[in-house]
């Protein structure tokens, strides 16, 4: 368990400090509002984790029970999907737009509504979830349900800390990112490379 909580844990931290729509919105929020904003869009993107980890536990889980290889199947499609996000990131630009100007101003409580929402109707999100999980678990013969909830929290912890570490640091971290050129090229790449090395993992026996 521990072995892989502890390629779990910085997997997520990365994946979490990478450039991706919600944190650019978390900071965003927070540069235009105030880091109080930031907290209150991050607790609302991560509630909406809640659901997806229901969501995978209760499915996948059923599914790992059915068949052996049905689950190995689901494991090498969520590799393929890492890739796939991998070469995406790989022929997008490494610059970071923060559209701030167009931020609207919105009470805590609904910008902790706005990011459940987000999170809920992004149908990305449980992909991949489904992606990513799977390849963590422990023991894939028993308590499957347990162990997905176990990776769900702790993904929801991790991603906290560190989209309201963003929040927390929002203007320092914005004129970093844009006077220098970079630091996009090098988020780029840690993006890439956490992909391919989570797929890799997943695939290996």
């Amino acid at each position: 368990m521990l072995e892989k909580l502890y390629l779990f844990i910085p997997a997520t931290l990365a994946l979490a400090l990478s450039p991706g729509p919600d944190n650019i919105y978390v900071l965003a929020q927070s540069l235009v509002h105030g880091t109080k904003s930031g907290v209150a869009t991050t607790a609302g993107l991560i509630s909406g984790c809640i659901v997806h980890t229901a969501l995978l536990a209760f499915g996948v889980s059923a599914i790992i029970t059915s068949s052996d290889s049905l689950f190995y199947g689901i494991k090498v499609a969520g590799a393929l999907y890492l890739f796939y996000l991998a070469y995406k990131v790989f022929k997008s630009p490494a610059s970071i737009s923060l559209a701030t100007n167009s931020v609207p101003k919105k009470s805590h409580g609904q910008l902790f509504k706005t990011g459940v929402v987000m999170n809920l109707l992004n149908p990305k999100v449980m992909i991949f979830f489904l992606a990513f999980f799977p390849g963590f678990l422990w023991d894939p013969n028993e308590g499957t349900v347990t162990q997905f909830f176990i990776l769900g929290i702790v993904f929801m912890v991790i991603s906290f800390i560190a989209f309201s570490l963003v929040a927390l640091l929002a203007g320092k971290i914005s004129t970093y990112l844009m006077k220098n050129q970079y630091v996009g090229v090098v988020l780029k790449w840690l993006q890439i490379v956490v992909f391919i090395g989570i797929a890799v993992y997943i695939l290996l026996p």
